[in-house]
């Protein structure tokens, strides 16, 4: 039910299964082994999932660069089969470098998951030296076949290129926040192995994927431990429905085939509105696959469960215990990131105003836009329905609401500025300064809190970029209250 904008994520959807067949048709087609196709299927899925550049020329590269950091980690995770303590090492090692490469923006983020996902992938199909030639193969096809799907039968073009995602938040040394989540992770994966390889030898690596993944695209413990209670409940869900579809199907070919197809679909679907629902779908897909190598059982889809709890468990301690950081210190600093932002746009509405050509309050919007995106994954955990805390989830929602409004008046400034009969007046200089001022006492510490002037109460309502000045003036200065107040401290809405 989530807005799908010009059906993107239908699209996205469509091609990843379109995508992934092939990579398992072409498999098949060489006469490939079961495991081997579930390999390469497996690739492909991950492949169109991470390569998240933000130019397709981008996207190729990264594509092509996958096997080099996926085929040296399989050789060496099925080198090392029959030697779980070097196994192990190994496997937190890949771990730490994975997480930590996302310091290099999405290719690192891309070039990370996949060599973890090839050691994870070893010990799900427990993968042996003998087989590693037709593994390799399977990967290499598979590759080829997602890319096909990706750039030349199926090349999804935008009207305008999407923008980059905003970087992650500013530090050095221990204080970055790959450095940081490489040593959390790490930490988390190392709990999750040992007490999962206690409840299990042959099934621990599950612990250790749950540890790993609940740390993608997250920068609090806040919002670490929700999305470990989301993958939590999309597993439970998963199970269930694992019971009734998958068990039953005793790994019949063509409809499980189908089956996977749905998942995969289900997968990229869900990736972006609902973590829960994604891991849904992953964990019907795993119980489907399970089906076809012939060991699926009820019981093992109750260990799954255990597994996935160990694993929610040792990454919610790493959060708590390791280099932790604040939900309050990571939600401060993107909202200051989206005021900045705001600053940013009236200044150059002001100056497009002004008879600028090159300003253009546009790339502003834009960037406005993608950062609350990031607000609101770091106001995710104040906001839950389980959240205990009562006031900062209120000034939370306040917050949310307000950043809304600003960004609603910002893409209306710049839809104005780029009209070319926009003209330019004292009033509309007078009104960008004063919006600058109230981002600006929001941001500065120690700054008084803005006001909002007599001559900016009254808008005329046939000046457009007055009325959305006014508009943007007035949200920045109801934002003092819930950000210049306690966190804990009981919510006043001012008049």
């Amino acid at each position: 039910m989530a807005p799908d904008p010009g059906l993107m994520r239908l699209r996205n959807s469509l091609r990843a299964v379109v995508g992934v067949g092939l990579a398992v048709a072409a498999t098949q087609a060489v006469g490939l082994s079961l495991v081997a196709s579930i390999t390469g299927g497996l690739a492909a899925l991950l492949a169109l999932f991470t390569v998240l550049d933000a130019s397709v020329r981008a996207q190729r590269v990264t594509t092509a660069l996958l096997p080099v950091a996926g085929f040296p980690v399989l050789a060496l995770a099925t080198a090392l089969h029959g030697l779980p303590l070097a196994r192990d090492l190994a496997f937190l090692t890949v771990v730490f470098v994975g997480v930590y490469a996302r310091r290099w923006g999405p290719r690192g983020h891309a070039l990370g998951v996949f060599a973890f996902m090839n050691f994870f992938i070893t010990q799900f199909l427990h993968a042996v030296p003998a087989q590693l030639p037709e593994l390799f193969a399977a990967v290499g096809l598979a590759l080829a076949a997602a890319g096909a799907a990706r750039f030349v039968l199926w090349p999804i073009e935008r009207r305008t290129p999407p923008p980059a995602a905003p970087p992650g938040l500013p530090g050095t040394g221990l204080a970055r926040p790959t450095t940081r989540q490489a040593f959390q992770a790490t930490a988390a994966c190392a709990f999750a192995l040992g007490v999962g390889q206690v409840l299990s030898q042959d099934r621990w690596y599950w612990a250790v994927g749950t540890a790993w993944w609940i740390f993608v695209n997250t920068a609090s413990r806040g919002e670490t431990l929700v999305r470990g209670f989301r993958r939590v409940v999309g597993t439970v869900t998963g199970i269930a429905a694992g019971l009734l579809i998958a068990v039953p199907l005793h790994g019949a070919p063509a409809p499980t085939a189908a089956l996977v197809a749905v998942c995969v679909f289900g997968i990229f679907y869900t990736a972006g509105p609902s973590y829960s629902w994604m891991m849904f779908f992953v964990t019907v897909m795993a119980g489907l696959l399970y089906g076809l190598l012939g060991v699926l059982h009820p019981g093992l889809l109750l260990l799954r469960f255990q597994e996935t709890a160990i694993g929610a468990l040792g990454a919610a301690l790493a959060v708590v215990l390791v280099l932790p950081v604040t939900t309050h210190a990571a939600n401060d600093a993107w909202i200051r990131r989206a005021l900045h932002c705001v600053r940013a746009c009236a200044a150059a509405c002001h100056d497009r105003l002004a008879g600028h050509p090159d300003a253009d309050p546009a790339p502003h919007a834009a960037e406005l836009e993608l950062l609350l995106g990031r607000v609101r994954m770091a106001l995710a955990p104040l906001v839950h329905p389980l959240s205990p805390l009562r006031a900062r989830k209120a000034r939370a929602r306040q917050v949310l609401e307000l950043l809304d409004a600003c960004a609603r008046e910002v893409r209306g400034l710049a839809a104005v500025a780029a009209d070319p009969q926009a003209s330019h007046d004292a009033r509309l200089a007078a009104a960008c300064r004063r919006v600058e001022a109230a981002a600006e006492a929001l941001t500065a510490p120690g700054a008084a809190g803005p006001t909002v002037s007599a001559i900016a109460s009254r808008p005329d309502p046939a000046e457009p970029v007055l009325a959305h000045l006014h508009g943007l003036e007035h949200a920045l200065v109801a934002l003092h209250v819930p950000l210049r107040t306690h966190p804990r401290a009981p919510l006043v809405v001012s008049a």
